[in-house]
């Protein structure tokens, strides 16, 4: 019989500094949606690193600290992401093993489909190094107040687009679906211009149409990323969705079947 091997201890950080990492979201609004708490953790840092979505991010980060280091170049064409985000995760983790207070800043919430934020957690805390995530305004929530949309009794379930198709996720067609990613169903690398492809959105279509009437209509959302820009609300027949044009920052809401469907022994407890 084998012996378990023992996990070796992890190295201590190269310099005599004991580095630390916090991850924050700046949310979807440049300048709005950004938290106090992460305001401070990035002008406090010593070293940022960010991933966000546009260059006017890009420089409003460095306006509030000048020590940033930007992400978007570990992106390559026909690179893998998840590649890419390990790579990402490496150099967030190399700084905080070096001895640095680190801030890694990202688009939204950094813990909602942010694979390089968790990744660059475990490996800090696996350093020995403390490491933390603070919570930011996500498309979610931009969803819930540009939609007006209360789920209050209802509920909804939400899946990353290329995964549901995937793994034959199971969903309620009585319950509001959201899938995220729509833009990028199936692509396994970034390339430029990025567009969902018809014969894959029309996938989903087939997966999706048996379990609504026909004249049933999604609304394909962005948010807004600027005070003086709309947030993209559009709505089609969900048969045509694959005739429509997404993109990465796309997620596609589609509201509830309706049901009559109850529990009679449980609709009697609201009994008057």
């Amino acid at each position: 019989m084998q012996r378990g091997r023992r996990r070796a201890a992890a190295p201590p950080p190269e310099s005599g500094a004991r580095g630390s990492l916090v991850v924050v979201g700046i949310g979807l609004m440049l300048g709005r949606h950004t938290t106090t708490e992460t305001l401070d953790a990035i002008q406090r840092a010593e070293h940022v690193f960010h991933l966000l979505t546009n260059p006017a991010a890009e420089a409003w980060i460095r306006q509030l600290n000048p020590r940033t280091t930007a992400l978007g170049d570990c992106f390559h064409e026909g690179k893998s992401r998840s590649e890419s985000y390990a790579e990402m995760a490496e150099r967030i983790v190399a700084a905080v093993r070096a001895g640095e207070q680190v801030c890694a800043a990202f688009y939204g919430h950094p813990g909602v489909l942010v694979s390089p934020a968790y990744q660059a957690l475990v490996g800090a805390r696996r350093a020995g190094c403390p490491a933390r995530m603070l919570p930011g305004i996500s498309a979610e929530d931009c969803l819930f107040a540009d939609l007006t949309i209360d789920p209050r009794g209802l509920g909804w379930q939400s899946f990353e687009a290329s995964d549901f198709l995937l793994r034959q996720r199971r969903f309620d067609p009585t319950v509001a679906l959201i899938l995220w990613q729509v833009g990028v169903l199936g692509e396994p690398s970034v390339r430029r211009r990025m567009q969902a492809r018809a014969d894959r959105l029309q996938v989903l279509v087939e997966t999706l149409t048996p379990h609504y009437p026909r004249r049933h209509q999604a609304i394909v959302y962005e948010a807004s990323e600027f005070p003086i820009t709309d947030p993209v609300i559009d709505r089609v027949l969900l048969r045509r969705l694959a005739e429509q044009p997404l993109y990465p920052k796309t997620t596609l809401y589609i509201p509830p079947r309706p049901t009559t469907a109850q529990n009679r022994r449980v609709a009697g407890w609201f009994a008057p």
